[in-house]
């Protein structure tokens, strides 16, 4: 089972462009990646510019308006994610536990679906969608 782990550091919506973590905040960080990557559940992972440096698209009334960050409006926003493979939600929940989070930040966690998952008709409107992903149709 596939999971995602996103970092939610409070206040990182209007963190300044360029905004950086500590280094003894990052060095920790590593240590927990390591055990990640050691016990074999890591498949990526990434830290995120704060938004003030990102862009949103919308759709409304269905024509793409580019918005450019930080945005006034959002009051959660990511700072960084995990992608894991591991037996199941709560083995998820146990690695969240263990991240040197600051007292400022949540992880949400989040299944990854599956093309099993779905029904006949959606795997089927989504044919190829495991080729995009460079994996096998069993995989």
């Amino acid at each position: 089972m596939r999971f995602m782990m996103l970092m939610i550091p409070k206040g990182y919506e209007t963190a300044a462009p360029g905004t950086m973590p500590d280094a003894k905040a990052v060095a920790a960080m590593m240590r927990y990646n390591q055990d990640l990557k050691d016990a074999g559940v890591l498949i990526t992972l990434d830290g995120l510019h704060p938004p003030s440096m990102g862009a949103r698209v919308s759709f409304a009334e269905g024509k793409p308006l580019v918005t450019d960050g930080p945005f006034t409006e959002a009051k959660d926003v990511l700072g960084g994610y995990w992608m894991i493979d591991v037996a199941s939600r709560d083995e998820a929940i146990a690695w969240a536990t263990r991240c040197p989070a600051s007292s400022n930040e949540i992880i949400e966690i989040r299944q990854v679906q599956e093309m099993a998952d779905f029904p006949a008709d959606v795997q089927e409107a989504a044919a190829g969608f495991e080729a995009m992903q460079g994996k096998s149709a069993k995989g």
